[in-house]
């Protein structure tokens, strides 16, 4: 066992850690080092109860969507007083602000810093003066990070594309991991009355909400035994939200069955065919992660992060970005299915979480990656 180190792991709320990062933590745990968490305060502090070993220092001065530079210089300085003041070994910074302005921070700090780049976000996929903006801001903050790690390879490419890393210091991981024993197959491709479609994810033109819904309404009107439902909750602070109103007709009008927010999904993949997610980019999304591994067939877009996850008519589809009637296509051809062959889906889903998703296996990864840098003298 290495000399113990402190690391710190940096997020944009406890949420992030609570959903994604436990894997991580409890991997760095494992090799005796000493370990604290900075970020937002919220109701996943619960955390702390099964790890009361791990040090949580809020942090107060981080806007999740804000654009206020004002807001962001705050943040450096908060980051870099907290870094100077805990004198950690290593930083791992997960989302986008803390990488950018946590990468400030630590070159101010005088520390090491890791950036893992969980998914790029409103402001990569809607090409603007604010795309220009982050990039320049990740091409200054990325010269003070060690090692970016990506959780897909398309991010890995584009970042080296624009030079904001160069490619020797940029790694590619399958995601976050998913927990293949609390996330268990259940029969999928049952005969039953209904073929259950699901979308889990926040309510986001670019989750590809409205792409389901129109798709939802057209396989309807010929598929009286499909039923689509939507799991998640708006978010009022993210500019790419859906209208409520009209959102609520789509409920109204019995196209959709919405379940809001939920805490724990299982029952709710348990109960369906397939888990659809027409997004627009992703890191590696969270949740067609934990449809494969309880053994359920995919729809998704080809677009980053949805296409690593995906082997063409093997565990599911991909469809095109912004096309309800491609997607339509993919859900009809899914139901068209015999028992079997969604069975084969299913079980291939399964596999493929086993052997390349799980997350014991991704925190490894990570720890290979970061190990050298905690063991510098």
């Amino acid at each position: 066992m290495t000399k113990a180190k402190k690391v710190i792991l940096v997020a944009n709320s406890t949420w992030n850690i609570y959903k994604f990062r436990l894997n991580v933590l409890n991997r760095i745990l494992q090799e005796g080092h000493e370990v604290t968490v900075i970020a937002p305060v919220d109701e996943y502090l619960e955390y702390k109860e099964n790890y009361p070993e791990v040090r949580h220092v809020a942090l107060k001065t981080l806007g999740r969507d804000s654009t206020n530079p004002f807001k962001d210089l705050l943040l450096i300085i908060e980051l870099f007083r907290k870094y100077k003041w805990l004198k950690p070994d290593l930083i791992v910074h997960f989302t986008n602000k803390p990488n950018i302005f946590g990468g400030i921070a630590t070159k101010l700090a005088g520390k090491k810093s890791i950036a893992v780049v969980t998914g790029l976000g409103y402001s990569f996929i809607r090409e603007g003066f604010l795309t220009k903006i982050v990039q320049l801001l990740y091409r200054f903050a990325g010269r003070f990070h060690r090692k970016f790690i990506f959780e897909n390879k398309d991010d890995q490419a584009l970042f080296v594309d624009l030079k904001i890393v160069n490619k020797e210091n940029a790694v590619s991981v399958k995601g976050c991991g998913v927990d293949t024993d609390y996330y268990t197959p259940f029969p999928n491709g049952q005969l039953k009355d209904e073929v259950v479609f699901t979308f889990i994810g926040r309510l986001l033109h670019d989750k590809g909400i409205i792409e389901f819904m129109e798709a939802a309404k057209e396989v309807k009107a010929k598929n009286k035994n499909a039923k689509f439902v939507v799991i998640g909750e708006f978010d009022q602070n993210n500019p790419s939200t859906i209208e409520r109103d009209s959102f609520a007709k789509w409920v109204e009008d019995g196209i959709i069955d919405y379940k809001g927010f939920v805490k724990d999904i299982r029952p709710h993949i348990a109960n369906s065919d397939c888990i659809v997610l027409p997004s627009y980019r992703e890191g590696m999304p969270r949740t067609l992660l934990e449809g494969m591994a309880m053994g359920k067939g995919l729809i998704a877009s080809d677009v980053p992060g949805c296409r690593e996850t995906i082997e063409e008519g093997e565990n599911g589809f991909l469809v095109k970005m912004q096309d309800s009637k491609s997607l339509s296509k993919a859900i009809e051809k899914f139901i068209d299915m015999p028992y079997e062959q969604r069975k084969r889906m299913g079980d291939k889903g399964r596999q493929m979480s086993v052997d390349e998703y799980n997350d014991k296996l991704i925190a490894n990864q990570i720890y290979s990656i970061i190990k050298p840098i905690i063991d510098e003298v």
